[in-house]
């Protein structure tokens, strides 16, 4: 195996190891994929300012995150569909995680469920990801079993009221249960290693929702439930109700429009995430690094403001961390390496992040994280 020292090389190996349909669900956006791409792209206009002759000794990147104490300001973002990039997905990535020292944040959309992720990290805290449903009922028990689990906040996605139309999906037939069309199947079939790891499992539909929401027993009934449930009639009193259910650490996430950062802090939750949803919702919106210094000039002493969006290295998260957010937020960055190489691939991903940050922090002349801020950039690239 070629020596691995990016993200781009796990994406490379990722690519070749797990079927299209899965690969391309994570590695998509939504329409032309122009705010896909922005995310990554305007983080490289983003110059540095290197210093020299400066002490650089006992370097560190620890701070908090929503008063958890991180190894460096990076959580694992909920994702759909992790365990179908390699079996039992969340599972693998919540272990690198617990291990490396940083959140993970379980989709509503997963795998394995929450149970599952609880038992196999002991209990460990993790955050949990989930929507508002027209089933509040449903909302509800989901909010009563991320209690139950040890959760210790819970992320709250605002912008998928709607699902927006992302081309490489409806081409590939990905639904639930997906569509094991010929093309599909022969895919499958030349992904050998993806093939006996699902063998081996148990975890093949979505363990949070499959015999937990009304009238959804198994795989068959989930895609009619899931296309009525996202609500369109989302609005901010929705967030009260949550919260009041909730009680804990509350996390909003989709935030792109200084109004509704303000809006945020009249609700009265603990952060903010400056977001697109990884480009695959609303095409021709700005990307995250761009949206996130005018939100943190509005209302960063107000809530704590995180991102997520286009984060494929420790320089971008040295440079978002600059630009005023307080965490950041990997989703494709692990899923590539838990693709390439399940849990040491994700491991990897974070070395490789966590790495990139304290020698970018070095050679900017800071030793610790939390004396980075914008006079780290060149003036004018930003």
């Amino acid at each position: 195996m070629a020596v691995i020292t990016s993200i781009e090389d796990l994406r490379v190996l990722a690519q070749k190891r797990v079927p299209r349909m899965f690969y391309d669900y994570a590695d998509s956006g939504s329409w032309t994929e122009s705010t896909y791409r922005a995310n990554s792209e305007d983080f490289q206009k983003i110059k540095l300012r290197q210093r020299v002759a400066v002490n650089i000794e006992n370097r560190s990147t620890r701070t908090q995150m929503v008063g958890q104490s991180v190894a460096m300001p990076v959580a694992i973002a909920p994702t759909g569909l992790t365990g179908m990039q390699h079996a039992d997905g969340e599972i693998l990535a919540a272990r690198a995680a617990k291990r490396f020292g940083i959140p993970f944040t379980l989709s509503t959309m997963s795998i394995c469920s929450i149970e599952d992720v609880a038992q196999a990290t002991d209990g460990h805290p993790f955050w949990f990801q989930t929507y508002t449903m027209k089933d509040r009922g449903f909302i509800e028990r989901l909010i009563d079993r991320a209690k139950a689990a040890n959760c210790s906040a819970l992320v709250l996605t605002l912008d998928l009221q709607i699902l927006g139309q992302r081309h490489k999906d409806l081409k590939n037939g990905l639904s639930a249960p997906p569509k094991l069309t010929l093309a599909n199947i022969l895919n499958m079939i030349g992904k050998p290693r993806w093939g006996l790891g699902m063998l081996a499992t148990k975890r093949h539909g979505f363990g949070n929702i499959v015999g937990h929401a009304t009238a959804v027993s198994d795989m068959s009934s989930l895609s009619a439930w899931t296309s009525e449930q996202f609500d369109p009639t989302l609005n901010w009193s929705d967030i009260e109700w949550v919260k009041r259910r909730w009680s804990g650490k509350l996390i909003l996430t989709g935030i792109q429009d200084v109004e509704d950062a303000r809006l945020a802090v009249d609700s009265g939750a603990d952060a903010l995430i400056v977001s697109n949803h990884g480009g695959r919702q609303l095409d021709g919106a700005a990307s995250s690094i761009q949206a996130l210094p005018a939100i943190v000039d509005a209302v960063g002493s107000k809530i704590e403001v995180h991102m997520d969006g286009g984060i494929r290295s420790g320089q971008d998260v040295l440079k978002a961390r600059a630009l005023g957010a307080r965490g950041t937020y990997i989703g494709r960055a692990f899923l590539y390496g838990l693709g390439a190489m399940g849990e040491a691939g994700v491991t990897k991903a974070l070395e490789i992040i966590h790495r990139e940050l304290d020698l970018t922090m070095a050679f900017c002349g800071r030793t610790q994280i939390d004396q980075v801020n914008k006079d780290i950039l060149l003036p004018g690239s930003f």
